[in-house]
Formats: structure tokens, C-alpha cells, sequence
């Protein structure tokens, strides 16, 4: 019987590349695994024909030579490479090392292999300020870095460790289960490879040392809450002569006693009195480059919002300057004389003779009120004639 096309098994275009490829493969091999469909012949058969196919196209010369000449590039009964040379095994633990443990090592052992130290945060807390001019700062963190007497070894200085006799170095170990193959962590040794017999004294077999570290920040103009600044291989040291991890400042402003954030704008609030509300006037307002003065319109009311142009923050990430939101608030006077509460009993008597001219929106919201209370009325007086007709 003849055999399917490899693309057409595993699902995928010609032009597919090796990632898509590993992921079609993976996804099929789940599905269809034999431990998953247990006396499943036609499973069985479908999961050999897509690990065939992967083998061929996941090796770009017998890639090649399959879509040069069809199956007869790769048949090894017609001399050509063959696909059986790597075995099942080796093709699985490419695909899902990541899920078993770990993929296979590098020449010379999976033990031996040098890993990136892990990345640290660091939570800084900026005042608004600082966040919008910039500044250095100095902050202490803790870290692990490389044990000096023993040079990262874990072994007391003049010894070596130990090559792990369960694992040979590899530090993993192969489960054979029929011919389903899988690796897995050694127990043993953790996946390092190797075993200590005599550890260091200064880091007790662990390579690394808790230490702090001062390390200088440059602060870019504009930060905001939520962003990072990394600061490349001051992470926790590597191991096996790895790269050391980074280290991510996370950023987040304080409370600002006059100004609150949105992006490249400021928002405040601006407390005026009830004359300059009414007649208007001029007020001073703060902002991140000095005083301005804001002019207030007659008869301005409370919650009214001005905006203040290029008065906000520059961006952090291109020359945008924010606006700053002033918001008006009408301040009620408190504490007054005996002459003061005279004189707005005269002005409030005054208003009162203009009626609606002067507070349109008193009256407005009085007429809504009133429409209101008459439909409540009426519903209540609907109810008693249903009551009065029910008793008689």
C-alpha cells in the first residue's frame, strides 16, 4: 500500500516552518498516543505514520531529499538515508523534553549544561516629582552570586564534584516502557549531574552566597506606575558558568497631596470663593513649572474643568507633553460675623425677588422635583379609591 504524503499526515503546508512543524507533531502525538488509546489499533497505526513523518521533516537533509524525490528520497530499500537512525526516543524527547523533564543536553551531558540565574523585581516607589524630572537613586537588594572560595562549584576548594552514578553526568534518566521512551530528572542529583561529597564551607554546596548589592538607577523623565526598567545581568548568578538573570525596577508613584496622574496628564482641583464664582477674578494655581494664573469667568460653576495646555507631563517614551485638568470647586463660606451672615441674607432676598433669572438650575431641578411628587400623588390617591371600593 502506498504511503501518505508526510505534510498531508501531519496536517501542514509544504512551506511550514520547523516551530509550526514540532507543534502539529506535538499535538498529534498527545491525542493519539497508544497509553491514551489503549487497544487501539487504528490509533496506534495513525500515531506511527505522524512520528515517520516527523522524523523525516523535522531533519532538513532528509527534508530536502523528500521533496526533491518523494518517498523514494528516504526509503533505505532504495538507498536512500532512511528515517529509523535517530529512533522514536531521540524524536520525542526534542518534541516534549520541555514536559519530561527537560530536552536533551549538550555535547558532553544534559549535567554539564550552564543555566541562566533567575530575574529579580525590585519595587520602587517614586514621588511625582521624580517620576516627571528624572534622578538617580540608590537601592540595596539581595542576591545570590557566585561563592568566590569555591568558584561556583559547591565543592570545598582542592576537591571537585562528583560525576552522579545514576544518571552517568546526563542528569536525567530514561524510562523504557515497551517502545514508548522518556526521560526524566534524575532523582539523584536533581538534574545537575553531579554529587557533592564534600561540600564548601562558605556556600555549603550551593555554588552561590546571599549577598547585597547597592546599585545605581537612572530614572527617565516621564515614568509612570507600571513601568519597568531593566538592568541587564544584575539578577541571581548563573550556574555552571550560566549568564546571570536581570534585574526589573517596577515602578509606582506615591500620592501627590495636590495632583493626581493620567498618563501625560495632571488633574486637580481648585477651591475658589462664592464672589469669584459670581462676579469672577483670577486665582494662582501650581504647576510643574511654577505658579499661572487661571481666570475664572463670571458666574462660573462648581465642578467646571479648565484645561491648562502643555502644564501636564512629558512622556517617557516620545516628546508629548500632557495638559493639566484644573477643576473648579465653589467653596461655601464658614465661620462668619454676625455683619457677613447680614449681608448674604440681603443678597439671598435679592435672588430671591429675580426668581428663575438667577438660578436656572435651582429652578429647573425644583419643576423636575414637583413633576415628580405629583405622580407619586397620584398613585397613592389611585390606591385609596381601590381601597374605599373594596370596603363598601
Amino acid at each position: 500500500m502506498s504511503k501518505r504524503d508526510y505534510y498531508e499526515v501531519l496536517g501542514v503546508q509544504k512551506n511550514v516552518s520547523e516551530k509550526d512543524l514540532k507543534k502539529s507533531f506535538k499535538r498529534m502525538a498527545m491525542r493519539l498516543h497508544p497509553d491514551r488509546n489503549p487497544d487501539d489499533a487504528e490509533a496506534e497505526g495513525k500515531f506511527k505514520e505522524a512520528k515517520e513523518a516527523y522524523e523525516i521533516l523535522a531533519d532538513p537533509q532528509k527534508r530536502a531529499a523528500y521533496d526533491q524525490f518523494g518517498h523514494a528520497g528516504v526509503d533505505s530499500s532504495v538507498g536512500g538515508g532512511g528515517h529509523g537512525a535517530g529512533g522514536f526516543g531521540d524524536i520525542f524527547e526534542d518534541v516534549f523534553g520541555d514536559i519530561f523533564g527537560g530536552s536533551r543536553g549538550a555535547a558532553g551531558g544534559g549535567g554539564n549544561r550552564a543555566y541562566r540565574g533567575s530575574d529579580l523585581q525590585y519595587n520602587l516607589e517614586l514621588s511625582l516629582e521624580e517620576a516627571v524630572f528624572g534622578k538617580k537613586v540608590d537601592i540595596r537588594i539581595p542576591t545570590q552570586e557566585r561563592c568566590e572560595p569555591c568558584g561556583g562549584t559547591g565543592a570545598k576548594k582542592g576537591t571537585s564534584p562528583d560525576s552522579c552514578s545514576t544518571c552517568q553526568g546526563m542528569g536525567q534518566v530514561r524510562i523504557q516502557q515497551g517502545f514508548f521512551a522518556v526521560q526524566q530528572t534524575c532523582p539523584h542529583c536533581n538534574g545537575v549531574g553531579k554529587v557533592i561529597k564534600d561540600p564548601c564551607g562558605t556556600c555549603h554546596g550551593q555554588g552561590t552566597v546571599e549577598k547585597e548589592k547597592t546599585l545605581e538607577v537612572s530614572i527617565p523623565m516621564g515614568v509612570d506606575t507600571g513601568d519597568r526598567i531593566r538592568l541587564s545581568g544584575e539578577g541571581e548568578a548563573g550556574l555552571n558558568g550560566g549568564p546571570s538573570g536581570d534585574l526589573y525596577v517596577q515602578v509606582s508613584l506615591k500620592k501627590h497631596e495636590l495632583f493626581t496622574r493620567e498618563d501625560t496628564n495632571l488633574h486637580c482641583e481648585v477651591p475658589i470663593r462664592i464672589t469669584t464664582a459670581a462676579l469672577g477674578g483670577e486665582v494662582s494655581v501650581p504647576t510643574l513649572a511654577g505658579e499661572v494664573t487661571l481666570k475664572i469667568p463670571a458666574e462660573t460653576q462648581t465642578g467646571r474643568m479648565f484645561r491648562l495646555r502643555g502644564k501636564g507631563v512629558k512622556s517617557v517614551r516620545n516628546a508629548v507633553v500632557g495638559d493639566l485638568l484644573c477643576k473648579v470647586v465653589v467653596e461655601t463660606p464658614v465661620n462668619l460675623t454676625t455683619l457677613q451672615k447680614t449681608l448674604f441674607e440681603e443678597i439671598e432676598a435679592c435672588l430671591k425677588n429675580g426668581g428663575e433669572r438667577h438660578s436656572p438650575q435651582q429652578h429647573g431641578w425644583g419643576n423636575k422635583a414637583k413633576t415628580f411628587f405629583d405622580g407619586i400623588k397620584g398613585w397613592f390617591d389611585t390606591d385609596d379609591k381601590e381601597s374605599d371600593k373594596k370596603s363598601k
